[in-house]
């Protein structure tokens, strides 16, 4: 059986399409979801969205056991979870950082990323579009 990739996203993303258009875009979460699945073509893809740090965690813990890759937006958390650090430290297999928009552009708290010191890869700045990208990405690094 193959591992699904794990899809993690966090906290105001179920917003997205509503949610400062300018900076994030006219997408809504569920059309970020069916890009993904369609760039996974035949692989399992496990999807999630929280606004709480706690079940964020209960997913990557899942992955851990369960997962051939995590692809993770922690949002707002990135720049603040120690926690969500320290459960992906424990996840064996490739992690991409995704985030929709420049980080690095913006204000200067959006550049620390905690997320960033376990990262496998960091995709930033292309919108929605980086999600597919990532997918793409994903599986290249566990067919590797």
């Amino acid at each position: 059986m193959t591992k699904p990739i794990f899809v993690i996203n966090g906290p105001n993303l179920n917003r997205l399409g509503k949610r400062e258009p300018e900076i994030y875009g006219t997408t809504t979460l569920a059309e970020v979801e069916a890009m993904c699945r369609q760039a996974a073509g035949q692989r399992p893809l496990r999807f999630h969205q929280s606004n709480i740090e706690g079940e964020i965690i209960n997913w990557i813990h899942e992955a851990i056991d369960e997962g051939a890759g995590i692809i993770i937006n922690p949002a707002a958390f990135t720049f603040t979870s120690i926690a969500i650090l320290d459960a992906l430290k424990m996840f064996p297999g490739p992690i991409i950082e995704l985030h929709i928009s420049n980080i690095h552009k913006r204000e200067a708290y959006y550049h620390n990323s905690f997320v960033s010191k376990v990262a496998t890869a960091v995709i930033a700045g292309l919108g929605p579009k980086g999600y597919p990208t990532a997918v793409t990405a994903m599986i290249g690094l566990i067919e590797a």
